[in-house]
């Protein structure tokens, strides 16, 4: 029996039917072969079998034969500027790597800001992802409103979006890593991150864009950045995102500077609770992971930029069973130049499998694409009216072309989808809204794109080997 909420008369319906459709709801109800009707910009009604014939106001009836229908995809971990420095210090650990790239990182302005975040959305968009959030920290003096020009970017792009304003007041001069001309003050970083809440931030229920704080690093940003930022966080009503534990360096780091691990040292600054999310968490010992657990601090799980960076393998299984909220990360694309997130449900799956206590029953495919849909929602803050197809719910989901050569012959839907190759993307809906159809964007010309994305990084690389 299809669960449904109050219809409304006057919304224009869309009904998409004969597919395969994965809720992920709580009880991980699938179908077969089902329907979807959406009103608006809710999901009105979802079951099996084909949706009723006497419904007012449909706009378009889709067929969804050889499709799965799942939730969009949530991306909790991304850095979009890097869409323009793809490619560089491959070899490196995390520590070489950011001092190979900040000089480079230091040079950015607002029309380079705005073009590697249209390439690294359309990236997503074309993959299925419906939710996407980028941690941008870098704001090099003089270099324009990158905060605005993200989020415009995001806004012509058509998906939901939350910018993580980020900072860093840590510099060389200071200890950290930071050129000195690529960090600000603490009152800077502070104004700036309240100006930018105030203004974008929105907290209704079916908002498309919202602002969390996010210092960078506790290797990158002072005590009183930690502490000042998560006070601002609480008085705003807004989340908190910052990296944490991300490699055995960091952890030394910590404990050199701190007398205390990444753990510790976060709780001591108030960066743990249900309102916060950290990106990476790869080195957590079982306290760690008890205290995020007992606080309900999320974490942006980046599997690929994890191997990437040698960084390691996160407990995900052990995350997952003492309660943490996980989602999926790309991370930024100099340490996962794919920039795709449907790749990570695959790479989640098969990296965890790789620890030696869980091996095959770290992750299942279904665990797989939890994380990449309400796993995201639940880190977000946004479990209530994203990441799963319920009634009532926003109509943020995607419909898998699995009837291609690459997925032809896999029985199962969501095995076909995670465990196989990138499925195209037929449809994505954000708010009621189409943004991809048959694997091409709506609202964005990727190939345009492609080509500014290409001038804008040889800009970059010009003006960083002439400083």
């Amino acid at each position: 029996m299809a669960a449904s909420a109050a219809p409304d008369s006057a919304a224009e319906r869309i009904v998409i039917q004969n597919c395969a459709i994965a809720t992920v709801d709580a009880n991980d109800t699938e179908y077969a072969s089902g329907h979807i009707v959406v009103a608006g910009n809710r999901i009105e009604s979802i079951g099996a079998g084909r949706a009723p014939e006497n419904l007012d106001n449909v706009v378009r009836r889709i067929d969804g034969t050889g499709h799965l229908v799942t939730p969009g995809l949530v991306n909790t971990h991304h850095h979009f500027y890097q869409w323009i420095t793809r490619g560089l210090a491959t070899d490196h650990n995390l520590f070489d790597w950011l001092v190979a790239l900040y000089p480079t990182w230091a040079r950015i302005d607002e029309q380079m800001a705005y073009t590697a975040a249209q390439g690294s959305l359309a990236m997503m968009a074309k993959g299925g992802v419906t939710t996407a959030m980028d941690h941008h920290y870098v704001f090099p003096k003089g270099s324009g409103d990158l905060s605005g020009a993200i989020i415009r970017a995001a806004s012509e792009m058509g998906v939901r979006f939350t910018l993580a304003r980020g900072s860093m007041d840590r510099s060389v001069k200071d200890g950290g890593l930071p050129p000195d001309h690529a960090v600000e003050t603490l009152e800077g970083a502070l104004a700036d991150t309240e100006a930018t809440v105030k203004k974008h931030h929105d907290h209704s229920f079916d908002a498309m864009t919202q602002v969390a704080v996010a210092p960078c690093s506790p290797f990158s940003v002072s005590t009183e950045l930690l502490k000042q930022g998560a006070e601002l966080a609480r008085r705003l009503g807004v989340r908190m995102h910052t990296h944490g534990s991300e490699t055995v360096e960091e952890e030394q780091f910590c404990k050199e500077l701190f007398g205390m691990g990444p753990t510790d040292y976060f709780e001591s600054t108030g960066w743990l609770g249900e309102d916060v999310w950290m990106a990476h968490s790869v080195h957590m010992n079982d306290s760690d992971i008890a205290a995020f657990a007992r606080t309900k601090t999320g974490v942006a799980h980046c599997p690929s930029s994890n191997a990437r960076l040698a960084a390691g393998i996160a407990r995900v299984p052990d995350m997952l069973a003492a309660g943490v909220p996980v989602g999926l990360g790309v991370d930024g694309t100099a340490s996962n130049e794919s920039g795709e997130l449907h790749t990570e449900l695959r790479n989640a799956l098969l990296i965890n499998r790789l620890n030696p206590v869980h091996r095959e029953r770290a992750l299942n495919a279904r665990q797989a694409l939890r994380l990449g849909t309400y796993g995201g929602a639940q880190v977000l803050g946004r479990a209530d009216n994203i990441g799963s197809l319920e009634a009532g719910k926003l109509a943020d989901l995607v419909m898998w072309n699995l009837g291609t050569l690459a997925h032809s012959s896999i029985a199962d839907p969501v095995t076909a989808l995670v465990f196989g190759a990138a499925a195209p993307v037929t449809l994505s809906l954000v708010n009621g809204k189409q943004i991809v159809e048959n694997n091409r964007l709506l609202f964005a010309d990727e190939d345009a794109i492609a080509v500014s994305t290409r001038e804008e990084a040889r800009r970059l690389a010009r003006i960083s080997a002439q400083a």
